[in-house]
């Protein structure tokens, strides 16, 4: 049992550190704030192979797992700079793919995330179905060799950066007549396809995108793997959502305690820093314990993802997922609480991030259903939805 990063992981932590400070958080809310996307930061951190960390490294990528994957993302954050769709398009789609696609697919689409030049979405939330996947409307049938997909999605990131979309949606088994899920990729200029920007109070360079599914018609390789595999592809690109999803809050919560507890030192009232009055130093203390606490957890959850230990991994993924968005809330609250009145102004870059940390505790999974599947499948206790 080893507590220590690798020397190879640590490297890759502090050169993608330092590329993204290059950058910092002024360029992301600027990027943000005029509706613009953070595509430079992407395109260099896709050139220098950073994206594709996790990609098999027969494929163009580095051959490494998702707990190196979750470096990226974690450090893009501490330094400012969160972009979502990492969370999605190298873990989620990537992933998924890589471990069932078929070789066509692997061979299509792997080198391009390898590189960041392709992006995909991933669309699995429905406006009537929620967190209930066995609920969702969006159903493929067979028409001759392909595929007409119907239905709809809604908050879906960055479909409006992206090439094409992953997309679960059900399909009737033929020996039952009984719907099961079934994972498609649907490129984003397909006929029939259509996608509408929802409007947020979020200052964000990911936009959120309801999709709409008009009789949309599918070659029969727009099938992911096997529709008779398709629940344990779906989980095996769930796991890493939620792994992915704590390293973000990881990140920006480190992000946050570091300009807290910088101001607490460098801010001076009454002759002495105001880091020195236990009101301040104690809650920025509190949550250097809490943020290493869901450190150890998510790096637990993605050794055992790395692993082949599905199961292990999705209890331990919602822990750390569930324990990271708290400390992130309680690290930009009172980092902006230790700025006073700056905290809310922009040139101290963190009022921003205020509804971007709030998105921890309903995304990709919100923290009662974590609850109840901890309540569940780790205490036994009877299923109460």
């Amino acid at each position: 049992m080893n507590f220590v990063e690798s020397p190879e992981r640590i490297a890759l932590r502090q050169a993608v550190g330092d590329l993204a400070r290059g950058y910092g958080h002024e360029y992301y809310t600027k990027v943000a704030r005029s509706g613009g996307h953070t595509s430079d930061l992407w395109n260099e951190a896709g050139r220098l192979g950073y994206l594709g960390v996790a990609v098999p490294a027969e494929y163009g990528g580095g051959g490494g797992g998702i707990g190196d994957l979750a470096a990226v993302c974690e450090e893009f954050c501490a330094a400012g700079t969160p972009m979502l769709l990492m969370v999605v398009s190298p873990a989620i789609c990537a992933t998924v793919i890589a471990r069932y696609g078929t070789d066509e697919q692997r061979r299509s689409w792997l080198p391009r995330f390898a590189t960041g030049e392709v992006r995909m979405s991933f669309a699995i939330t429905e406006p009537d179905a929620g967190s209930n996947a066995h609920r969702l409307t969006t159903t493929a049938r067979r028409d001759g060799g392909d595929w007409i997909l119907n239905g709809r999605k809604v908050f879906i990131s960055g479909v409006d950066e992206a090439d094409a979309v992953l997309v679960v949606g059900r399909t009737a088994d033929a020996r039952t007549g009984k719907l099961k899920p079934a994972l498609f990729i649907v490129p984003t200029n397909t006929p029939g396809f259509e996608y509408r920007q929802i409007e947020m109070d979020l200052v964000s360079a990911d936009k959120q995108f309801g999709l709409f599914f008009d009789d949309v018609r599918l070659p029969a390789e727009a099938l992911v793997g096997s529709a008779d595999a398709a629940l344990a592809q779906l989980f095996a690109g769930l796991n890493p959502e939620r792994i992915m999803g704590a390293s973000f809050s990881l990140g920006i919560a480190r992000y946050a305690l570091d300009k807290g507890v910088a101001y607490a030192k460098q801010r001076s009232v009454w002759g002495a820093p105001i880091g020195s009055h236990q009101g301040l130093a104690h809650p920025l203390a509190q949550i250097k314990i809490e943020l290493e606490l869901a450190g150890l957890m998510t790096q637990k959850a993605a050794a055992r993802y790395d692993s082949g230990d599905d199961f292990g991994a999705g209890e331990a993924a919602n822990m750390a997922k569930y324990a990271a968005a708290e400390v992130a809330i309680k690290a930009v609250d009172q980092a902006i609480q230790t700025h006073g009145g700056n905290g809310m102004a922009s040139e101290y870059g963190l009022g921003t991030l205020l509804g971007a940390v709030r998105v921890g505790r309903i995304a990709p999974v919100s923290r009662e259903m974590v609850l109840n599947f901890v309540a569940q499948h780790s205490l036994g206790l009877p299923k109460s939805y």
